[in-house]
């Protein structure tokens, strides 16, 4: 009874975009069967189905690997290189279920850092606020949060509020170039001066970067995050966009 009350009351923080990785697995058991049925009647077939297995299979096992530790890992490796004193008021841009939200939180003190988000399903299982709160609860970090339901392209909050912003997959799901780059404006208006922006993508970086410099932002840089971070390959991996507020 001990252990299963420790599972239902440890942090779960899902699976992002987690249609790809079903069409990962559903691919790899597919080709999986067909190279078994195939090798099974001798068929040369077989030892191609089987290839593309493995490969679907290495592709599956790096996405659920970033998902479920991977970022973590570099999440945490990031937030430590910010030296935060844990007084900062930060904000997580798309929080999702608190992987990133909770991961500064746990270096604050008397700051806090607020999760906005639009909790949509398909960009993370179980994406709800109600996850993101129960597993601020039972990490006891409730008092270091808030969660906000809101569009990142219209931030509910004041200039210069926060002294970092985070972000974590989430700008890509903003369909159109022109609301991306609206994004990346409304996160420079909230930060204070001198305030920091991490925004962790595998989709459109360079561009990010680009807007961030036409916006006046400093210190503008684009860095791999590593294997630790592959959703599928290296191919698709993240990496992080840093800028500074002047």
């Amino acid at each position: 009874m001990t252990g299963s009350r420790t599972a239902r009351n440890r942090a779960r923080y899902g699976v992002d975009g987690p249609a790809p990785l079903a069409v990962l697995i559903l691919a790899t058991a597919g080709l999986g069967a067909g190279a078994a049925v195939a090798l099974a009647a001798r068929r040369r077939v077989g030892r191609l189905l089987l290839v593309g297995a493995l490969f679907e299979g290495f592709r599956a096992g790096t996405y659920l690997y970033a998902t479920v530790r991977g970022k973590l890992m570099v999440w945490g490796r990031e937030v430590d290189a910010l030296n935060l004193t844990g007084t900062e008021q930060v904000l997580d841009l798309g929080c999702g279920r608190g992987a990133v939200l909770l991961t500064v939180a746990r270096r604050l003190t008397t700051g806090k850092v607020i999760g906005l988000d639009s909790w949509r399903a398909k960009d993370q299982s179980g994406n709800t606020e109600a996850a993101a709160r129960h597993n601020a609860d039972v990490e006891n970090l409730t008092d270091r949060i808030d969660l906000v339901t809101g569009d990142m392209c219209a931030l509910p909050f004041d200039d210069a509020s926060f002294d970092v912003v985070v972000s974590s997959l989430a700008v890509h799901n903003i369909p159109s170039a022109d609301d991306r780059g609206t994004a990346l404006v409304e996160a420079l208006r909230v930060l204070r001066p001198g305030g920091r922006l991490l925004l962790a993508d595998a989709m459109h970086v360079d561009a990010y970067a680009d807007m961030l410099r036409r916006s006046g932002a400093q210190d503008v840089a684009v860095r791999p995050l590593g294997w630790r971070v592959w959703y599928g390959g290296p191919w698709f991996g993240l990496s992080m966009v840093t800028a500074r507020k002047p």
